[in-house]
């Protein structure tokens, strides 16, 4: 005859630790487990990624650490039509991806940075940062002013060669694509508010925002319309990711209203008294962001800020990114051209 005390009892019957599960699978890249863990997949074929870049395009690249600490990199790209003795306005350029993917090694990131650096012409800084969940905001808008303040240390001489010999630093444009729209955004907040300081020799000449990533928890008519839009099998929408991409980015139990997400949200500053530089937002008419990119723009126009809008109608949000190389990109280079030109010699506005 065999006999169990109560405490035996219960550890036979007690329940097998459960295993970490997937809480969040972001696009088969990015998957946050139930212990806080997070898994990368290399693997983004499925996404439209370009497959060829015209091989001769006149542009140097090299890439460079702008952050040891964290071994963050940029990659760095000059025209090679230019002489020595013209020197270069510079545009630092950060991508998009909700703050939770890609990175400036994306051929489509890549092939953009080259049609930049060669047709403006300019210095080209299109830098990488911390990604989320790994690292949640302000980790990413940390890093871009690490890379503003690397590039302050950059003017002091003795730094990269290209930089000394072709680089202006009294004309340097901050620029972004989506998430990197919203870097830099908040590029310009930190300098216009003097969290940021560059010193007398690097001077930020103007802001270039590309459909920005920003968010709300309240839906913006263009949101819903989109939200109760059928998605076709064969049509890649990044934007039925970005809910799921605030949640995994922004810090833990921050809804979308959250300053890192909303401008204008209850939380965020007052930008009503802080000085921006000429800023060039671009609104893809497909874009589910539309009314928020619109009234982005309008708010900051009431407030007596110099911003250009340009619309480029039919296009969905990225479109820069997934074809470089298409007719709408094209015209987007020359608004940037105009825009950034017009900015350092006058005329613009």
């Amino acid at each position: 005859m065999s006999s169990s005390s109560p405490a035996a009892s219960a550890v036979s019957g007690s329940a097998p630790p459960q295993a970490p599960h997937v809480v969040e699978d972001c696009m088969g890249i990015v998957q946050l487990l139930s212990d806080g863990t997070v898994t990368r997949n290399s693997d983004y074929s499925h996404l439209p990624i370009l497959r060829d870049i015209p091989s001769d395009l006149p542009v140097q690249w090299k890439d460079v650490v702008y952050d040891a600490t964290h071994g963050l990199r940029l990659r760095m790209y000059r025209p090679t039509t230019v002489g020595k003795a013209k020197k270069l306005p510079v545009l630092v350029y950060f991508h998009g991806g909700g703050f939770c993917i890609a990175s400036f090694e994306w051929p489509n990131f890549h092939a953009g940075a080259l049609r930049l650096a060669g047709e403006l012409p300019a210095i080209v800084l299109s830098a990488d940062y911390r990604l989320a969940p790994e690292h949640r905001l302000p980790a990413a808008h940390e890093d871009a002013m690490a890379v503003f303040s690397w590039l302050r240390d950059q003017s002091s001489g003795g730094g990269d060669a290209w930089l000394a010999e072709f680089a202006d630093f009294g004309r340097v444009f901050v620029c972004g694509d989506s998430a990197g729209g919203t870097i830099a955004h908040h590029v310009a907040v930190r300098l216009g508010s003097g969290t940021l300081a560059l010193g007398d020799q690097v001077r930020v000449a103007g802001c270039v925002i590309l459909w920005p990533y920003f968010g709300g928890e309240e839906r913006t008519a263009s949101e819903a319309e989109a939200e109760a839009r059928p998605l076709a099998s064969s049509e890649f929408d990044p934007g039925r990711n970005f809910d799921q991409m605030w949640r995994i980015a922004l810090p833990k139990g921050a809804t979308r209203d959250h300053p890192a997400a909303n401008p204008f949200g209850p939380e965020s500053v007052p930008l009503d008294d802080v000085p921006f530089p000429p800023v060039l937002v671009a609104k893809a008419g497909k874009d589910r962001m539309r009314d928020r990119v619109a009234e982005y723009v309008n708010r900051l126009r009431a407030m007596g800020k110099n911003v250009e809008l340009a619309e480029f109608v039919g296009q969905g949000h990225g479109f820069f990114v997934f074809e470089p190389f298409g007719k709408a990109s094209d015209e987007l280079i020359g608004v940037v051209k105009r825009f950034v030109y017009c900015t350092i010699y006058g005329g613009h506005g």
